[in-house]
């Protein structure tokens, strides 16, 4: 039999577990299935699970692997349980962000009152690079610059919720997250049922009326397409699912064409008029008459399409100045700034190399704290102190001094924990937690999101392109 006898929560917040063989409310029902179970029986569930993943093609692509482009993205069946009363506090603060940040981001691009409040230092707006001075007095419908989100959170060694970075660009792992509930109904049917788990996989339908709540104004039955790079993107496979979940086309640079500032597809009938485009195409490489003029993935003249209101842009280009990991650290402030309210899911403290103080304690302090680089995603450009060399934070060091701007640095959180399953028995790994949120005519969060585990023993590195995992998310609805 396989038990949590030996299960050892160690000096971190056990998601499954508040003491020793005590699991919480919430995951008593999950704790005795799975020991009710042989090893045989979970190991032949965790078997029958991976082959699932295989079969269904769900995969993602790390770069400059050899040993083949795309993976088999690493699962784990012991889910992650989140309680309601936890859940509705982080939708709530969610929700709270959200608005805040679009607040921001529709200021920035229009009079910077926040600048010229002293809020947020205009150096800090002008060197982001997620700032184009090219969607300067742009009013996109509604308001709404960030229709799609995917904030990270983690829980800290005293199960309080943080923010760890935002990401407003292109987030990518909803896939995952409806693949992971697909086959966790199958793995633990009687528990799922019984635990009042709520559902995520209406996904598809929210994001698609998203983008019909952004329409231009006077469509009345719109076209949506979503807009990949193609398929040596390491999220093609995401792209193809949700444009096949959502009923709307995928297309490429090259499928499109603007003709007197409209845009269309082309198909085997002919051009046919776009009206919502969510492009995965970074803002550098969508128009080569208004950003990078080499870029062969984007369509020449879609930014004025766009800025004439014929055709809607999701995420709208230049929410990327929010997603930067300077601007992240004044979020609590952008929050009180635009709304009178303090954060309800607090940051992670972070010190900001461009300061002179803050950088002299980060120099001094790279054993202890994690670095990142402001504009970097997927694990790169980071340095984890406690489990790196001389030679790396000397490295680090080196770049910092170099370029200030493009460093934070923050404590190292001791993640929260969740068992899975290893050869003999169960262990804990940290994880973190991506939920989704959708913007159109009202913010929604997805009761759930994805579960990123690091599954490498004492590793801190969740994110799929550095080797973490996943596991199914399920937020309890009592």
């Amino acid at each position: 039999m396989m038990n949590f006898k030996d299960y050892d929560i160690g000096p971190y917040y056990d998601e499954m577990f508040e003491a020793p063989n005590l699991p919480r409310p919430g995951a008593k029902l999950l704790a005795e299935k799975l020991e009710s179970l042989s090893q045989d029986e979970i190991l032949a569930r965790q078997e029958a699970a991976e082959l699932a993943f295989f079969d269904m093609g769900i995969t993602f692509t790390v770069y400059g692997h050899t040993e083949g482009t795309e993976k088999i993205f690493p699962f784990d069946i012991v889910p992650r349980i989140i309680e309601a009363a936890d859940w509705e506090r982080l939708d709530r603060g969610l929700k709270q962000r959200i608005h805040a940040l679009n607040l921001f981001i529709d200021d920035i691009y229009h009079d910077q009152k926040i600048i010229s409040d002293g809020i947020v230092p205009a150096d800090v707006i002008n060197t982001a690079e997620g700032y184009f001075k090219q969607c300067q007095g742009i009013d996109p419908p509604g308001g709404v610059w960030c229709h799609i989100t995917g904030t990270d959170i983690v829980r800290n060694d005293a199960g309080e919720f943080c923010v760890l970075e935002d990401n407003l660009r292109s987030p990518s792992g909803v896939s995952y997250v409806m693949a992971n509930r697909l086959i966790l109904k199958r793995t633990f049917p009687q528990v799922f049922a019984a635990a009042g788990v709520r559902p995520v996989e209406d996904y598809p339908a929210h994001l698609l009326q998203t983008l019909h709540d952004v329409v231009p104004a006077r469509v009345s039955h719109p076209v949506c397409a979503l807009l990949t790079p193609g398929i040596y993107n390491s999220a093609y496979y995401e792209h193809s699912y949700l444009a096949q979940q959502t009923g709307i086309e995928l297309v490429e640079g090259r499928d499109l064409i603007v003709e007197n500032d409209t845009v269309f597809m082309r198909t085997t009938r002919g051009l046919e008029r776009v009206d919502v485009i969510y492009r995965r195409v970074g803002e550098d490489f969508l128009d080569p008459t208004v950003f990078r003029p080499d870029s062969l993935l984007g369509v020449p003249g879609i930014m004025e399409a766009y800025r004439k209101g014929n055709v809607t842009l999701v995420n709208a280009p230049g929410t990327g100045v929010a997603d930067d990991k300077v601007v992240y650290a004044y979020v609590p402030e952008i929050i009180k700034y635009y709304l009178g309210e303090e954060a309800i899911i607090p940051n992670v403290p972070t010190y900001l190399c461009w300061r002179e103080s803050d950088r002299a304690f980060v120099l001094d302090n790279l054993d202890r704290l994690v670095v990142k680089a402001a504009n970097e995603s997927g694990g790169y450009g980071m340095l984890v102190g406690p489990h790196s060399t001389q030679e790396e934070q000397d490295e680090f060091a080196r770049r910092i001094k170099a370029k200030p701007r493009n460093y934070i640095a923050q404590p190292t959180v001791q993640l929260s924990r969740v068992p899975v399953i290893v050869d003999h028995g169960f262990e804990g790994r940290h994880v973190d937690l991506r939920p989704y949120v959708l913007y159109g005519s009202d913010i929604r969060v997805i009761p759930g999101g994805l579960t990123r585990v690091a599954l490498k023993k004492g590793s801190l590195v969740v994110n799929s392109s550095q080797g973490g995992g996943s596991k199914d998310t399920w937020v309890l609805s009592r």
